[in-house]
């Protein structure tokens, strides 16, 4: 039986614009814990622990942080000022005693708004694992920033230190990808635009080699992405970012009726909505 279709009403006139404390919610909330299996698998083949100092580039609301320190690790994560309202929620959560928006703290756990070179290890001792946990391989220049970032994470790391990199599996291994492919339909032919592609087998090692990096091993995780609703599905992708060209080329609730539309055949009989996906990781070393 075709699963019935929930309801939709258009939120375009409380859409949370990009950078917002309502799109940061959402994203905390509903998004980032749907790649906790993919996290989860690094960190157990990896042994991460008390002796592991780590920094993670793009923490985002901090879940991965907040994972590696309940194993014991030291903990420093890093973005970009524009995801403002997404690090004051990971300081909120890993410095609690800061406040909502309190500066980062100087002890084993830290959160930078910045670069990478504001993100020295703990003590000025040097990191021993750097993980960058958002996947890439599914929207044309994902990878473009992050290979200069690498590269300077790895004068902060010691020799042969572990860096973990995520990545979309094949788009038949992923019922998401026909959704995001919305956002590309949308923009047409805007130049300015992030468009989809599909991801290739050697996205990461690609990543790697461009920043002086030297495979040592890898793995496939299912990270479904299971949502309560159809609302919160819409809200949960919104929150990724991954729409705003689409909005901005076209209108918000266009975007957001496109989506329904592309989930329709993912609502089950109940109205949560869950999209099977396959992620990769792959571990590198430093030289």
């Amino acid at each position: 039986m075709t699963p019935t279709l929930v309801r939709h009403q258009t939120r375009t006139a409380f859409a949370p614009a990009a950078g917002s404390s309502e799109r940061a919610r959402d994203w905390a909330e509903i998004q980032e814990r749907m790649l906790v299996p993919l996290i989860e698998a690094a960190y157990e083949r990896l042994d991460v622990g008390p002796a592991t100092r780590l920094l993670e580039l793009g923490c985002g609301s901090g879940l991965a942080l907040l994972m590696a320190a309940s194993r014991g690790a030291a903990v420093t994560g890093v973005d970009r000022p524009e995801r403002a309202a997404r690090l004051a929620l990971a300081r909120r959560r890993l410095l609690p005693e800061a406040g909502w928006d309190g500066a980062p703290g100087m002890g084993a756990t830290r959160v930078v708004s910045g670069g990478v070179a504001d993100a020295t290890g703990p003590g000025g001792r040097p990191y021993t694992l750097i993980t960058a946990f958002e996947p890439v391989g599914c929207v044309s220049g994902d990878t473009e920033s992050l290979v200069p970032a690498l590269a300077s994470a790895v004068k902060l790391a010691e020799r042969g230190s572990a860096v973990v990199l995520a990545g979309w599996g094949p788009p038949e291994r992923c019922a998401t990808s026909a959704v995001l492919r919305v956002a590309t339909r949308l923009t047409g032919r805007s130049g300015d635009a992030p468009r989809w592609r599909p991801s290739l087998r050697d996205d990461l090692e690609d990543v790697a080699a461009r920043a002086g990096l030297k495979p040592d091993g890898s793995g496939r995780v299912a990270c479904p992405f299971g949502y309560a609703d159809l609302d919160s599905a819409i809200r949960g992708l919104l929150s990724t970012g991954a729409f705003d060209a689409a909005a901005r080329a076209t209108d918000q609730a266009q975007v957001e009726k496109e989506l329904v539309e592309a989930l329709h055949g993912h609502v089950r009989r109940d109205g949560t909505v869950w999209m099977p996906n396959v992620f990769r990781y792959l571990i590198a070393r430093t030289p």
